[in-house]
């Protein structure tokens, strides 16, 4: 604990010399870029998953700790304890390649369910669980402990929140249940000291503060990768994926409800259920980050493939390392920003502040290579907004929707880039509050503005088959894959809607609230374990 402390107070600190070698290695990205070092041959697929674990199952069922031998297989740990992460290696964006993905993550999450089940756990695939821990909410996430410090201005304020600092006397804040990961600690801190020692969060029917930001550790997201083998396509291909995001998340939305006991007292329970947000991730994560400073958002639009880096560059500097850090205090462990980056890149300090740039798209230069595909040199997209879903084929759903889609609208030179990005915003944002019911923005084929549902996620359809075929994604592989999200479409019912559903009618049959998440919230493991696709349920 003494090197995770001693850590987190040096980026506290905070250094010259981060900034400055940020700004050397991004110009070494861009001139790279200019010259053609990221030009490859074929696009590729890849994916990040995050899930979390529960003891028990049905009413008994509460959030609990991963155990660390279950990341001895695929999984990786995450920011709460009770989380975990798979990744799906990319692999190239053709039929072959989305089933290489979807066997992947089937594989992985099988083994690791295997492994939690051991412990009497089950890994649960979804976006935010309505369930609490045993020691109620509250108590699980501001479990935090004081480190260092002494008595006195430097370790709490006039209202007696304890305030980190980087000085040899400031207090340093350890969230007992968050990973002991001195980017995740420095991460913690570093909000915790922007908000006076207070993160307040703040959604309908809840207000907490928290002296830590391990309430995202709520959400659960999953997030596609596409990489785009000709630079010179990155900005448009990147700025069509910014006018895409109210209509991906319309059809996806999942996070409907926090644990019951999360609630004010006085909240009545069918307004609530009226009056919540179909994606409370997307709260969870702003108001978590965002202390202070615009990290947390839709980025601004790219003019050139330059422009991914240097929007990196110019972003605030928060939570700050060096590589050498990492050496002088033995730690083994991963503070690079980039879960499986290449611990010999030359651009570490880069590579660390790009993993702080929480935009809801983000430009990443590097990555793995894929044979007849590309190499570590590439550049790809990363499509972070979107929700966990309960099955696997509703996950790789998702992605090959994501991806035809990009590739569709590219590839047809459909005038969706003429949207503003002030109406993509807006409609991101109301997908977030209304999901399927949102009022969305979009530019039909015609060149018209529109806010019709049903023409916006028919020509989404449209096209991301359009891509598909485009890439060589057989008819059979794309329909089983976009079938079910249609069936969400023509139904009216997305994920969110269903827990929405579900928990009034518990609610008429004489349920509390916390009664009644807790009974939606077991059906929802239940049928995700046993069902193929979410449209099976509807």
């Amino acid at each position: 604990m003494t090197d995770h402390v001693s850590l987190v107070r040096r980026s506290l600190a905070g250094t010259d010399d981060f900034d400055r070698r940020v700004r050397e290695q991004a110009d070494c990205l861009a001139a790279a870029l200019e010259a053609g070092t990221f030009d490859n041959t074929a696009a590729t697929l890849g994916l990040e998953l995050e899930v979390y674990a529960v003891d028990g199952t049905g009413d008994s069922a509460a959030l609990a700790p991963v155990p660390e031998d279950v990341f001895d297989g695929p999984a990786d740990a995450e920011l709460g304890l009770h989380n975990a992460e798979l990744n799906a290696a990319p692999s190239r964006f053709d039929d072959d390649g989305v089933v290489a993905q979807a066997e992947e993550v089937a594989a992985d999450l099988a083994a690791t369910r295997e492994r939690a089940r051991e412990h009497d756990l089950e890994v649960v695939l979804d976006a935010m669980p309505a369930v609490a821990p045993t020691p109620g909410t509250h108590a699980y996430l501001d479990d935090v402990a004081v480190h260092g410090g002494r008595s006195g201005t430097a370790t709490a304020d006039e209202d007696g929140h304890v305030v980190p600092g980087g000085g040899p006397d400031d207090p340093v804040l350890v969230a007992n249940n968050m990973r002991t990961d001195p980017r995740y600690g420095a991460l913690d801190n570093e909000a915790v000291r922007r908000a006076d020692g207070e993160i307040e969060f703040s959604v309908p029917g809840a207000t907490a503060g928290y002296r830590t930001i391990l309430f995202e550790s709520l959400a659960t997201s999953l997030q596609p990768h596409v990489q785009v083998p000709d630079p010179t396509e990155f900005p448009r291909c990147h700025n069509l994926a910014v006018r895409t995001l109210g209509p991906l998340l319309a059809l996806s939305t999942n996070s409907p409800f926090l644990p019951g006991d999360c609630y004010d007292g006085d909240v009545d329970p069918h307004d609530l259920v009226d009056d919540t947000h179909h994606e409370l991730r997307i709260a969870a994560f702003e108001q978590s980050m965002n202390q202070g400073c615009r990290k947390v958002c839709v980025p601004d639009d790219l003019d050139s493939p330059a422009d991914a880096v240097e929007h990196v560059v110019a972003d605030e500097t928060f939570a700050p390392f060096l590589e050498e850090w990492i050496e002088s205090e033995g730690e083994d462990v991963e503070t690079g920003g980039q879960k499986g980056g290449d611990p010999t890149s030359t651009a570490w300090e880069f590579d660390h502040k790009r993993g702080t740039f929480w935009r809801w798209v983000r430009g990443v230069a590097g990555g793995d290579a894929v044979d007849g595909a590309c190499d570590q040199q590439s550049l790809r997209i990363e499509y972070r907004p979107l929700p966990t879903q309960p099955t696997v084929r509703d996950i790789v759903g998702l992605q090959v929707l994501t991806a035809g889609l990009l590739r569709g609208l590219v590839a047809a030179d459909h005038p969706l880039g003429d949207l503003s990005w002030d109406a993509a915003e807006r409609s991101f944002y109301a997908a977030v509050e209304d999901g399927i019911d949102a009022d969305l923005a979009w530019v039909t084929a015609d060149g018209e503005r529109t806010n019709d549902s049903d023409e916006i996620l028919g020509e989404v359809f449209e096209y991301a088959r359009h891509g598909l075929d485009e890439q060589g994604v057989s008819t059979a592989t794309g329909d089983r894959y976009l079938a079910p999200l249609e069936a969400r479409w023509e139904a009216g019912v997305t994920p969110s809607v269903w827990k929405q559903r579900r928990v009034r009618e518990h609610l008429s049959d004489g349920a509390d609230l916390e009664t009644a998440l807790i009974r939606m919230q077991g059906e929802y493991v239940d049928l995700s374990c046993e069902c193929e696709s979410f449209a099976e349920w509807i």
